[in-house]
């Protein structure tokens, strides 16, 4: 699957535990019924333990699902925090 076939979901703004329940339900809706799943982390300015949870979340669901999980185009701070958690962003195509 190219990722051109996936599901294109954009975050903005926070991704932390003020924000985490939304951004969950909106992450795990756009994976169903979904040919897989493209995470826009562009516009994240900050995430902290309870994002890393959801985000974390949903690459599980789409495991148990077997669909494609990407991460795209998170800003460097962002990127940093994601690498400590084990995940990476994938390379724009």
């Amino acid at each position: 699957m190219t990722t051109r076939e996936l599901r294109r979901v954009t975050l903005d703004g926070e991704l932390t535990i003020m924000t985490a329940a939304g951004h969950k339900d909106r992450l795990l809706a756009a994976l169903a019924g979904s040919g897989g799943l493209r995470v826009d982390l562009s516009a994240v300015e900050e995430v902290d333990t309870a994002g890393l949870q959801v985000l974390l979340l949903a690459r599980r669901e789409a495991e148990q699902l077997s669909l494609p999980f990407e991460l795209a185009a998170p800003a460097p701070d962002v990127a940093a925090v994601l690498a400590l958690a084990g995940l990476t962003a994938a390379e724009e195509e």
